[in-house]
């Protein structure tokens, strides 16, 4: 084995110099190259999320099937529609084997929506909530909610309308815990609360 005795003191310096150099070297090839990277893309899912919870807070009233929105008056005098505010929930998706989102065609979901007035707190707003059908193939997009008629079950219409997994998802699963919490800030910045 060598002992220290056996390299002279500029030799340990040369080897210290030569790795200061490569990782050095190392570190600019990793800036250079990540500088002029375009950022990879948000998987599916987040995209089909991003979408929903857009075309939904941008709907007019009547492009939701829901009722409850309202026109309120602003301290101008002006009528102003609330803001809406979204949270959502992605099912999945058809085609089930689509990897982009242009190719998706109609999304299967849940969304808890808020039509944020002016200081009305969360508790007492005018909410749209349940399962719901986006079809991505038209612009806009279409709005389908499940709702149940005089003839017809909530559960049974969710059934008619929603793939059988999907349907199983949306009788269990609402918003989880981080969509929920971001919705209520969301909310509460829309109504100045």
């Amino acid at each position: 084995m060598f002992s220290r005795k056996s390299f002279p003191g500029w030799y340990r310096h040369r080897f210290m110099g030569v790795a200061v150099v490569l990782l050095a070297s190392a570190g600019l090839v990793v800036l250079v190259n990540s500088a002029g990277a375009e950022p990879e893309p948000a998987d599916l899912r987040s995209q089909l999320v991003t979408r929903m919870r857009t075309t939904l807070e941008q709907a007019d009233p009547e492009h939701h099937n829901h009722a409850g929105h309202g026109v309120q008056q602003a301290a101008t005098g002006e009528e102003t529609k609330p803001a809406v505010v979204c949270g959502v929930r992605v099912y999945g998706h058809e085609p089930a084997e689509a990897t982009a989102l242009a190719d998706v065609r109609t999304v299967y979901g849940f969304h808890l929506c808020g039509v944020a007035e002016q200081k009305r707190p969360w508790d007492v707003a005018v909410k749209l909530a349940g399962p719901l059908i986006m079809d991505l193939s038209t612009e806009p997009a279409g709005i389908q909610v499940v709702e149940a008629t005089e003839d017809v079950r909530f559960v049974d219409r969710l059934r008619e309308m929603f793939p059988a997994p999907y349907a199983e998802l949306a009788q269990a699963e609402s918003l989880g815990d981080s969509e929920m919490a971001d919705l209520r800030r969301r909310y509460d910045a829309a109504a100045g609360i």
